[in-house]
């Protein structure tokens, strides 16, 4: 089930997906003392992630998290690196936090890194997946065609010219060849096990990746389209990101 909520502005959208998102994380809580949690990164999570971090009724001792991917080969010190932007936006608002586990992309061992990743996530189910589609419409790093069938918590994968483009389009990369090819990544069937999807897709440029996902087949070529078959899956769009629906969805309000 996909639950469309359509907002006029990026900071209302992401406003209203962090207040959903953080009353998700505080039933997990209240449910089994605990909450595990996936946050994403890139230009679409700005707004949430800076709202996340002001919900002062989360009880963030009690919260475990992880993110979505890494670029291999990249130190977290990379204006890129998506430890640095967690670090900066997330894990640096939230002193309490009771614990997050980094993808090392730069590990000297890369197999033993993703053994190490595989094996603290497979001891905790996702109750609450912060996430956004990329203009290919990919989960993640799971570019098209992407694979819908392993099983296993992270992979190494390599990233298409288009998500590439994505990256430097937004001011990470100073030029398309610095754009790492290879990353690891959340795979999509783990993505899909969050008990709850928390959405967030802003900006004009998503618009025909929402159109694909949301009202297009199910199909690897665009691999968001997956969400169609999660039994909560909570869509966060602004009337940009929304204007290319067929079925416009309704306007509400952060």
């Amino acid at each position: 089930m996909i639950d469309i909520r359509q907002y006029t502005t990026k900071s209302e959208t992401g406003e209203a997906a962090a207040a959903f998102g953080a009353q998700a994380i505080s039933d997990a809580i209240a449910r089994r003392g605990l909450a595990n949690i996936v946050i994403a990164t890139g230009a679409s999570q700005f707004e949430t992630l800076a709202a996340l971090v002001m919900h002062e009724e989360i009880d963030w001792t009690r919260v475990t998290a992880f993110h979505l991917d890494e670029y291999i080969g990249m130190p977290d010190t990379h204006p890129a690196s998506f430890r640095r932007y967690i670090k900066e936006r997330f894990t640096g608002k939230l002193p309490t936090l009771g614990a997050f586990h980094f993808i090392d992309g730069d590990a000297p061992d890369l197999q033993a890194e993703l053994e190490r990743i595989n094996a603290l996530l497979d001891r905790r189910p996702i109750d609450v997946m912060f996430a956004g589609i990329g203009e290919n419409g990919h989960l993640a790093f799971n570019d098209p065609p992407a694979d819908f069938t392993s099983t296993v918590a992270f992979k190494v994968v390599e990233l298409e010219e288009r998500c590439r483009r994505q990256q430097f389009g937004e001011g990470w990369f100073a030029t398309l060849d610095e754009v790492p090819a290879v990353a690891i990544s959340m795979t999509v069937q783990r993505m899909m096990s969050s008990r709850i999807v928390v959405l967030t897709v802003p900006d004009e440029r998503k618009a025909e990746a929402v159109r694909e996902v949301l009202e297009g087949p199910v199909t690897n070529l665009w691999p968001a389209s997956i969400l169609q078959q999660h039994p909560a899956c909570h869509v966060f769009l602004d009337l940009a990101a929304a204007s290319k629906l067929t079925n416009k969805p309704i306007a509400a309000r952060a």
